[in-house]
């Protein structure tokens, strides 16, 4: 508890996390990290920009630019109202916090969700091409700010979208924390995922996020869980989900097979997805990266798992299509050629293939590729 009423919105949301200056110090320092910003700050600095005021009473200098976006990015707040004082009565009354809480909560109508979706969507675009290396910090941000909202709102029809799009952030950093070789972290977003989901409506969502995480385990070297996961889900005949939903999920089906080693499963799977990706109309769901680009590839994934040749003319063709802003994907499937080429005893060819996905993975982040493409040199 703290006697003295905050002095500025900082070092009220300080307190208010339960935060120590050292401890919110090294916060700023990973997301600076994680983000590339080139801001730092000490935990003396911390505390005088929460004071307000230098120890003379002197007014305080303007942070640099790098520190103030690093603040305004870890507290949510332009950088002039954090050293403000606080604009509400700063109250340690629980009941106080609460209705206040749900006040702001009640603010929430669709133009603050449609923001809230064109945020996660920039947040994509970027993690796709830059990796986790710069967009986790922001992600997980998202997530704590939209729980926020979504836990004090009342209305199911404002509550439902929320937890669609905390879903969905959920499902992203799961796949950031795996792709950055955390895959316990990955399974617990995941595992965050599915609980949203469950408050929305439409199953697309707790389906979603359910084969995701059965990625999880082909990574832990247990397709069979992966398949007896996503088998459950029953994608090629669920007539309640999405077309674009049912091939992706079938998709990742496909994967799990040649992970398990089943030549015909596999090749069955990703037939199903691509007839039903033909067949798909754009839908409300879930996002999915998934085009005839994207599952071809996917394909030439699961046949370079399999040892089958026929992978090499499939990746070649798909590298010269691939949308380039798709770097982590890129990466991913030069690996997949190195791994053809070692079958091919071209090993010339592997490593040349290895040695470009690796430098690139290692610029964005993407332990969980360094690691296999290392395997290849």
């Amino acid at each position: 508890m703290h006697e003295r009423p905050a002095r500025t919105l900082l070092e009220h949301l300080i307190r208010d996390r339960n935060l120590t200056y050292e401890e919110c110090a090294e916060a700023l320092e990973r997301l600076a990290h994680d983000t590339g910003e080139p801001g730092t700050l000490s935990a003396r600095h911390l505390q005088r920009l929460a004071a307000g005021r230098r120890p003379d009473g002197s007014p305080l200098a303007p942070p640099r630019p790098a520190t103030a976006r690093l603040l305004e990015r870890f507290f949510e707040h332009n950088v002039k109202t954090l050293l403000r004082p606080p604009a509400y009565p700063v109250s340690h009354d629980g009941a106080a916090e609460l209705r206040r809480l749900v006040h702001l909560s009640s603010r929430v109508d669709m133009s603050v969700v449609d923001l809230l979706r064109e945020q996660l969507a920039y947040l994509r675009r970027l993690d796709r091409q830059f990796g986790a290396l710069v967009t986790s910090g922001e992600v997980r941000a998202k997530i704590e700010q939209t729980r926020r909202l979504k836990a004090h709102s009342l209305l199911p029809a404002v509550r439902a979208p929320l937890a669609a799009i905390e879903s969905e952030l959920c499902t992203l950093a799961g796949w950031q924390a795996l792709d950055c070789g955390d895959p316990l972290e990955a399974w617990r977003f995941y595992e965050d995922a599915r609980v949203a989901a469950r408050e929305v409506p439409d199953p697309s969502w707790l389906v979603h996020a359910t084969a995701e995480q059965a990625i999880v385990l082909i990574d832990l070297d247990q397709p069979t869980d992966a398949v007896d996961l996503l088998a459950s889900l029953d994608p090629a005949n669920s007539r309640a989900l999405p077309s674009g939903i049912r091939s992706w999920c079938l998709a990742a089906l496909g994967e799990a097979y040649a992970a398990a080693g089943d030549t015909r499963l596999s090749l069955t799977s990703f037939d199903q997805a691509e007839q039903l990706l033909t067949a798909s109309t754009p839908e409300a769901g879930p996002y999915v990266a998934l085009d005839t680009t994207h599952l071809t590839r996917w394909r030439g994934h699961a046949l370079a798992r399999l040892g089958r040749r026929e992978a090499h003319e499939v990746l070649t063709a798909v590298l010269a299509d691939l949308d380039p802003t798709f770097v982590r994907a890129a990466t991913g499937l030069r690996i997949d050629l190195a791994l053809i080429h070692c079958s091919m005893k071209d090993f010339d060819q592997a490593s040349s293939h290895a040695k470009e996905a690796a430098a690139v993975a290692a610029e964005i982040g993407s332990n969980r590729q360094v690691i296999r493409a290392l395997a290849l040199v």
